[in-house]
């Protein structure tokens, strides 16, 4: 983790000093007061509902080394501070604060640095990269979902000095955000896994979204004198060469394409799906090493994603017999297509970590790929940030599910849901296998206990409509 002396602090990040010692080391840095350990760098924001300034008190009696304050400090606590020998610091963007720090203590590692962004599959892309590359080298890997302009600053300050890959998830709400971002962590190599609609009721349009994707492009720096920064992209992708032509090419960066077409750089094929819904496929670099794999994941749709993490794990020197050590024993953060027993026996896939048009279809396959002696129902939540597309796109959801021929489609929500449903109508799925609940309390008062033990259950929407509620109840022994 990031350690730095008080003086450093305020030349790097351009922050005033209120009361301290210059010369304090500080080390690692929290932005949750009950995190803070002795000398910890905390960093107060204003939220919604809680006002980080109010905690700096709580920070300073815990042993912080500095505390960032976005309100000037009263006598009372610049007292405090001084009798506890912390560093007082008041900034006008705490954001702002965290990526300056960040990205000085960045640059300061021998790491190289992998960037992946995209519409859906970031994540796996992620998860699977950094443990193919645990193989060779020591990695240090966004948490979670810490991937936006607070989380992804955080995970950069929390990585060993001695780290030699870092492997960050990039994500955005609007434009802007990823040019941020990549400025900070100045990645060697970058994915952009699709270019789908997540966001765009925000961004209005998918040109849009892949203008704000390719932004990584623009903080993109050679891993070594005389290397070349290198985009692993999908050569299937509509948007591909949009991106290539406009952002790749005048910035000097290098493309790899992965896909299916004899075209691309490193190619995937004969995909076939076992009984247990696993992917086998033959996966060949563009070095023209052929590798004969399986991923532990259901659903073909994760191949791409594990695709473009082997690309570039295989680049830095993985061979292939370890990537397919990974790939056959993969594990990713947890509810997404993650397989779960229902109390009943029957079999539930827990998606519920958020949703969108593209993943719902990639889920609404898996619920059809899978062995099922019982009944396949989808449970469908509504997507948000869908803007002025959201009833279109949710009734092109509802087109899609009823063209899977499913035995029940429940939609959860409210306008939105109805589109859904009304679509798979129109579509010909019948009117009493289609149903619509408000919200997910009534969804388990309702549903809850109906299922059999043979049957098959998606359960899949935005994190906001709660569906991993229903989930632990079904699945609760």
């Amino acid at each position: 983790m990031i350690e730095i002396a008080v003086k450093d602090i305020e030349r790097v990040c351009d922050v005033q000093r209120k009361s301290g010692d210059e010369n304090r080391i500080c080390k690692g840095c929290v932005i949750d007061s009950r995190q803070v350990q002795p000398d910890s760098i905390f960093v107060a924001f204003s939220g919604e509902r809680v006002d980080g300034n109010s905690f700096a008190p709580a920070a300073i009696e815990a042993g912080a080394g500095a505390v960032v304050l976005t309100v000037e400090p009263t006598s009372d606590l610049i007292d405090l501070a001084n009798e506890h020998g912390c560093a007082l610091f008041t900034c006008e963007d705490p954001m702002e604060f965290l990526l300056s720090l960040a990205h000085h203590y960045r640059m300061g590692l021998n790491a190289t640095v992998i960037g992946v962004t995209g519409s859906i599959g970031k994540t796996t892309t992620k998860d699977s990269l950094a443990k193919m590359l645990a193989c060779r080298y020591r990695v240090h890997v966004t948490s979670g979902n810490f991937n936006n302009l607070i989380g992804m600053p955080l995970t950069i300050l929390a990585a060993p000095a001695d780290t030699e890959m870092l492997v960050l998830e990039m994500g955005m709400n609007a434009t802007g955000e990823i040019a941020r971002l990549t400025a900070c962590a100045r990645p060697a190599y970058a994915v952009i896994t699709k270019v789908g609609t997540s966001h765009i009721g925000m961004l209005g349009s998918r040109e849009n979204i892949a203008r704000a994707k390719a932004e990584i492009i623009s903080g993109m720096v050679p891993a070594r004198e005389g290397e070349t920064p290198l985009l692993v992209m999908n050569g299937e992708d509509d948007f591909t060469p949009f991106i290539r032509r406009g952002f790749a090419d005048p910035a000097g960066v290098d493309v790899l394409l992965c896909g299916s077409a004899a075209s691309d750089d490193v190619r995937v094929s004969d995909v076939r799906v076992s009984d247990e819904g696993q992917p086998y496929f033959t996966l060949t670099f563009a070095d023209g090493t052929s590798l004969d794999t399986h991923v532990a994941l259901p659903g073909a749709q994760a191949v791409i994603n594990v695709v473009y993490a082997a690309s570039i794990a295989h680049r830095l020197g993985v061979s292939a017999k370890e990537i397919d050590s990974v790939l056959t024993s993969l594990q990713i953060t947890g509810r997404r297509q993650e397989v779960r027993r229902a109390a009943c026996g029957a079999r539930v896939i827990d998606d519920t970590y958020n949703a969108a048009p593209e993943s719902m279809a990639a889920a609404l396959d898996l619920l059809c790929s899978l062995p099922c002696e019982g009944a396949r129902i989808a449970i469908l939540g509504e997507m948000g940030e869908l803007g002025d597309d959201t009833e279109r796109l949710h009734a092109l959801t509802g087109a899609y599910a009823a063209a899977k021929k499913l035995s029940t489609l429940v939609c959860v929500g409210g306008e939105a849901a109805a589109a859904m449903a009304a679509a798979a109508k129109l579509m010909g799925m019948p009117d009493d296998q289609i149903f619509i609940v408000s919200d997910t309390d009534q969804l388990i008062e309702r549903f809850s206990s109906s299922f059999c033990a043979s049957d098959l259950v998606l359960a899949k929407g935005s994190r906001a409509v709660g569906l991993d509620r229903f989930v632990e109840e079904v699945c609760a022994c």
